[in-house]
């Protein structure tokens, strides 16, 4: 099937609305493809912050436009890619040899004995930047007229299910991968003949309520709780809104509690990043550092005028 092509022009203006809800209007900017305009997050506010300086969402960066044939040989803790090697190659090796190899970079860099030495497959069949773009001013519109922050429209499509209606292991199912007793929560049906989760614009809405009535309110109140004053467009509040989404309220306050007191958002986020408690576990740790990859990702992709999509990944 052929490919589609991406010819972007990006126009960082506000785009202009009659929302009475609109402060992230000024974080929105238009792409044009062809004779037709899109409407999409821009990443001037993580790049303003820094964000896309952070040695863990370029690591993920990295990942997202690695293909599945290579490994990324990194420090866990830090995510410093030590070298990248061929899947196959490092399969090959018995137990004990990819035992002395860690071991190695160990001694090599003088980390201790149990520094976790990750091996990561790459996930350019996963993400999908080429299939999801079309979904994403669609979500965007959607959250808007339901009156929560499209940003969070724009992080759960780029990393959740890029570009497809596919179920996971753990049965979440639709382009916001809601859960089935989440998405009856919300007013969706689901049951053995209907599943409303496939549907882009029902499933948009029970993702952007289960954000406005029990996401948002939750991390606010363990933002404040942990003595940080919110701003809800915040980096950081954001990225601590979709560890909520991803993980559940209880464990985000549980992970919050373990790491104690930090004198801002963005410390507690980066050590969300490192820290385990409850039920947040490597996966909940990675889920912000993924939407800001998506996000620096994306931004990239549109930069690089009249290229096709899937073909503008930056080499490693």
């Amino acid at each position: 099937m052929k490919r589609k092509t991406f010819l972007a022009l990006l126009v960082c203006i506000p785009i202009l609305s009659f929302s009475q809800n609109s402060d992230w209007e000024s974080e929105m900017i238009s792409v044009t493809e062809g004779s037709s305009e899109h409407i999409i997050m821009g990443a001037a506010g993580i790049q303003a912050a820094q964000w896309d300086q952070l040695q863990h969402p370029r690591f993920w960066q990295q990942i997202m436009i690695l293909s599945p044939d290579s490994v990324l040989i990194n420090v866990g803790a830090t995510r410093q890619i030590i070298t990248k090697m061929s899947g196959k190659d490092w399969h090959a090796q018995t137990e004990a040899q990819k035992t002395l190899f860690k071991d190695s970079i160990r001694n090599l860099f003088g980390l201790s004995e149990d520094e976790r030495i990750n091996v990561t497959t790459g996930k350019n069949d996963f993400y999908r930047f080429d299939l999801v773009f079309e979904s994403l001013p669609q979500g965007v519109s959607a959250f808007e007229q339901f009156g929560v922050d499209p940003w969070y429209a724009q992080s759960i499509l780029l990393i959740e299910s890029p570009g497809r209606v596919q179920k996971s292991s753990v049965g979440a199912y639709g382009p916001f991968q809601l859960m089935p007793g989440v998405a009856r929560s919300m007013g969706l049906t689901v049951n053995r003949t209907v599943d409303e989760r496939k549907d882009f614009m029902r499933s948009a809405y029970a993702a952007s309520q289960l954000l406005k009535r029990v996401c948002i309110p939750s991390a606010k109140s363990i933002a404040e709780s942990a003595g940080l004053a919110v701003d809800e467009h915040a980096i950081w509040f954001r990225l601590l809104t979709m560890h909520v989404y991803h993980a559940g309220a209880l464990n985000v306050k549980a992970v919050v509690n373990a790491i104690g007191q930090v004198a801002s958002g963005e410390e507690l986020i980066q050590k969300m990043w490192m820290t385990s408690a409850a039920n947040f576990g490597n996966a909940s740790q990675n889920y912000s550092q993924l939407a800001l990859a998506a996000h620096i990702q994306l931004n990239q992709i549109i930069q690089h005028k009249g290229s096709p999509v899937y073909n503008c990944n930056m080499a490693y």
